[in-house]
């Protein structure tokens, strides 16, 4: 292999450092660049390291006739890995996941675990080769797996050619990467000279010009230049290498060349398969296929067909005129058994079809509904695109088409979205049409913000979709853009406009679309009517993941901050095991945000990292600064003033410009508790008196009945009792929770009496502020002894919840009352969030394996994450972690 990795000192020492960690940590590395150039060379080479080193090697390689199709190089990849109950249990899951019965992630996880155990008893190093033809499914599933490999001993080397595809696929999948670059002139000569050395010297300077250090480029343009005339021209060398495999072909007979034809166009490797669609378009067999395997064009093994090189399979797709390819996708149609249910025929046949025909669009449309509903996306576009283009109706081809803009968007694929919203916007469109297109392109690309103005179109145009008989697309249309109704702050006609819109539907009062739609859209005015609902709802938690997500996200603009957690926390748990991360990242970021309203600073900043994690992974720009806020209100709780202030002047620097003004009522939130905790009472009044005024920026009508308690304590602290009395009077006189609360706890501060039945313990933060107060009062008064009772609880309470600042002043004024209460470190703080999540469920009984599936990691990781979590609670078992934990949970 000498000759083979000429010039690629620092690239092999890269693999080299990489391999010599592998039996300790995982890892992974992508090399990219032009084809040709060298990567699959490298990659061989690192396969043979790794196995003269003992270490076990799998291997899949994309195949570019299998873009489309989900899982199908995943398919292949759990072939290759040893038989043992675990690795068959993957491909259980990948055959479940191509009938349409998993999700991706719970695809992914199977193979995390599969790998994880397999290289339980022998390192394992992952070779995927040109994936950038691995259809969508399965690079999603690989990258998911590369990036949660510290803890395990696996490696994954991919290799990718340079281009808009991988472009794309890398600017997500946040892994390392390694540019492979043409070898420099002395090395290439030399390649040339040892591959070639007879060529004559105006021969071998004009290779080498052409293939400008392309090691590939240089020995087929070096095999070709035995024969004159057939040197291709000066073309771009990818080209001028498709067009010496394409040379290569045309010397072959006609049966020969159709067969390969047909397997470039065949998804599947199935020899059989490929001679029965080519026998249909001529008379030809197996034997036929005998010259293209002399030439070494293919392998056949074991009833598959396999190219020698990626750039073989392109050569003869590139070269197919158009008829031709046509002609090729009927062929293999009629070759594939017409199943229900059969995708691969009708994609086939969809791209065999020139004119409209709504039977075959209908059909490929069902099938890019399944792909949609099993969550691959990618597949779901494709489809609903050519479905689109099918479709003779223009109305019913513009749905299709905003049915593919919706997915693009679920799954964070902006490209693919601007491309969608292009094609449609320069088609004749109808007024409905055009006006969920312009609101899709501001909700969805963020094309500036235009608050309120064009809500009540957006509800013309989502009633005109139910009138046209898409009721499913409209209510969820509607419900989805409910958050965006309530963070608009619309005016009244506007927000009856859009009540009238759901009421039409006639649903039950408790159905879930109904109640998030009424709580969102109109709070102050329908939300008290929907609170029953809710709460009656949160104890039955009977429906299913999405209505209870929409019914979290309720109960949290309504102020139900315990309804809230129960749903969300229900919610996330059916999203972990669904494997939704896109939906989980925007379940947390609810989670975050009530788990903030109720002191409880772990949770919220457990929420809130997790959340901020997976909107990067999921490309969720605007929920990872939703989580933002929830960490920096979670700091501010704990006394981490730096980080509060930091995260809030980046949240403020991102809104504020933008025009997203009602959201920065979040981040004066933030800003007030911050100036609470540091015992500025003046500039907290300051900062919140700001969410209640309708006159400045970041005023919200429902938002600022969240902050009336914490408002309450900087007015008593400052002096300005009399403010306060003002604004709270000045408040819409409904009955809805945080309102309730909000102004049970003001009469309790101006006006102090027994506490008993005041504040309940769903609210606990404001319950041990509370508590304080009033045995402050109490002490003030000199009723020491029942001043303790007050002020020990609201100790107790606040340093449970973790809002050190308020712990502290209790303790202090515990210590004025003469008891004496010393500082104890939380056990549970002497964790990260992340290790705190662990600790608390091996504390609930998980095995590693259940809290690996819960959080996507695999057994080991989280072996190793308890291996350093138990030193640091001082604690060997998990016996005695719950003993430890158990007092907190």
């Amino acid at each position: 292999m000498s000759d083979q990795v000429i010039g690629r000192a620092q690239e092999i020492g890269r693999l080299r450092a990489l391999l010599d960690r592998t039996p300790g940590e995982g890892g992974s590395l992508v090399l990219r660049g032009d084809a040709g150039v060298g990567k699959s060379t490298l990659l061989g080479w690192a396969g043979a390291e790794a196995r003269l080193r003992g270490l076990r090697t799998v291997t899949v390689t994309g195949v570019q006739a299998e873009f489309d199709l989900p899982y199908a190089g995943l398919d292949r990849l759990v072939s290759t890995i040893p038989s043992t109950g675990s690795a068959d249990g993957a491909r259980d899951v990948v055959r479940a996941a191509l009938d349409g019965d998993l999700t991706p992630v719970r695809v992914a996880f199977a193979l995390l675990t599969v790998l994880a155990e397999a290289a339980e008893s022998r390192p394992l190093v992952v070779l995927a080769d040109d994936a950038q033809w691995l259809d969508d499914a399965s690079w999603d599933a690989l990258t998911f797996v590369a990036r949660r490999l510290t803890g395990d001993p696996v490696l994954v080397l991919v290799t990718m050619r340079t281009g808009a595809e991988t472009t794309r696929r890398l600017g997500g999948a946040g892994l390392p990467e390694l540019v492979v670059e043409p070898l420099a002139a002395a090395e290439a000569a030399t390649l040339l000279d040892r591959r070639a050395p007879a060529l004559r010297p105006g021969l071998r300077d004009r290779i080498l010009g052409q293939a400008a250090g392309n090691p590939l480029g240089l020995v087929e343009l070096a095999a070709l230049g035995d024969h004159p005339g057939r040197l291709p021209d000066d073309l771009p060398l990818p080209a001028r290498l498709e067009r010496s495999f394409a040379l290569s072909v045309a010397a072959l007979p006609e049966a020969t060349q159709l067969l390969l034809q047909v397997a470039a166009f065949n998804e599947h490797s199935d020899v059989d398969e490929t001679v029965a669609a080519a026998a249909g378009l001529a008379a030809t067999t197996l034997d036929d296929l005998t010259p293209a395997v002399s030439a070494g064009l293919i392998q056949l093994d074991d009833g598959t067909l396999r190219f020698r090189h990626p750039l073989v399979r392109s050569a003869l797709r590139q070269s197919a005129p158009a008829g031709r390819r046509r002609d090729l996708h009927a062929a293999l149609a009629s070759a594939i058994p017409d199943l229900p249910g059969n995708e691969r025929r009708v994609w086939h046949l969809a791209a065999a079809t020139t004119r409209p025909d709504e039977e075959l669009a209908a059909k490929l449309a069902e099938a890019a509904g399944r792909a949609r509903r099993r969550g691959t996306p990618a597949a779901a576009i494709s489809g609903l695109e050519r479905a689109a283009q099918l479709t003779p109706d223009p109305d019913r081809q513009a749905h299709r088409m905003m049915w593919a803009i919706m997915t693009a968007y679920e799954m964070g694929d902006h490209e693919t979205l601007r491309r969608l919203m292009a094609t449609l916007s320069g088609r004749v469109l109808s007024r409905s049409v055009q006006a969920r297109l312009s609101w899709f392109r501001e909700a969805m690309l963020g094309s500036g913000w235009s608050g309120a103005d064009r809500l009540a179109s957006f509800v013309e145009a989502v009633e005109r979709v139910r009138t046209d008989g898409d009721a499913e697309l409209a209510l969820t249309e509607l419900a989805s853009n409910a958050m965006r109704f309530y963070w608009s702050n619309a005016d009244r006609s506007t927000r009856m406009a859009m009540i009238d819109a759901v009421e039409r539907f006639e649903l039950a009062a408790d159905d879930p679309y109904r109640i998030a739609v009424l709580a969102l859209a109109a709070p102050l005015e329908r939300g008290p009517e929907v609170i029953a609902a809710l709460e009656r709802r949160s104890r039955q938690l009977d429906g299913t993941t999405e209505e209870l997500d929409l019914l979290a996200t309720a109960a949290s603009g309504l102020g139900s901050w315990r309804r809230s957690l129960i749903l969300s926390r229900a919610a996330s748990d059916s999203l972990r095991a669904e494997g939704r991360l896109g939906q989980l990242a925007r379940t947390l970021v609810t989670e975050a945000t009530v788990a903030a309203q109720l002191g409880d600073v772990r949770l919220a900043e457990q929420a809130a990292i997790e959340a901020a994690a997976l909107t990067e992974e999921t490309g969720q720009p605007r929920w990872a600064l939703t989580a933002s806020i929830a960490r920096a209100h979670a700091a501010a709780l704990r006394g981490d003033s730096a980080l509060a202030q930091s995260l809030a002047d980046a949240a403020e620097g991102a809104l504020l410009p933008a025009g997203v003004h009602p959201l920065l009522s979040l981040v004066q939130i933030v800003r007030g508790v911050d100036a609470l905790a540091l015992g500025r009472p003046g500039a907290a009044f300051e900062h919140l008196a700001r969410v209640f005024d309708p006159d400045d920026v970041p005023y919200h009508p429902a938002i600022r009945l969240w902050a009336v308690s914490h408002l309450a304590d900087a007015a008593l602290g400052c002096g300005r009792e009399d403010d306060l009395r003002a604004i709270v009077d000045g408040l819409p006189d409904v009955d809805l929770p945080a309102l309730r609360v909000g102004r049970a706890y003001v009469r309790a501060l101006l006006e102090p009496a027994d506490l008993e039945g005041v504040i309940d313990a769903d609210w606990p933060f404001e319950r041990a502020r509370l508590q304080h107060a009033y045995g402050s009062w109490l002490r003030r008064r000199r009723r020491v002894g029942e001043s303790r009772v007050h002020l020990r609880a609201a100790t107790a309470a606040l340093s449970a919840l973790g809002v050190r600042p308020w712990a502290e002043r209790a303790r202090a004024e515990l210590r004025a009352a003469g008891e004496s209460s010393p500082t104890r470190e939380d056990a549970r703080d002497k964790l990260t969030p992340q290790e705190l999540q662990i600790a608390m469920l091996a504390a609930d009984g998980l095995t590693n394996r259940d809290i690996g599936e819960r959080l996507f990691l695999s057994p080991r990781t989280i072996s190793s994450h308890l291996y350093h979590i138990f030193p640091k609670l001082g604690v060997s078992s998990r016996t005695e972690l719950v003993r430890t934990l158990i007092g907190h949970h």
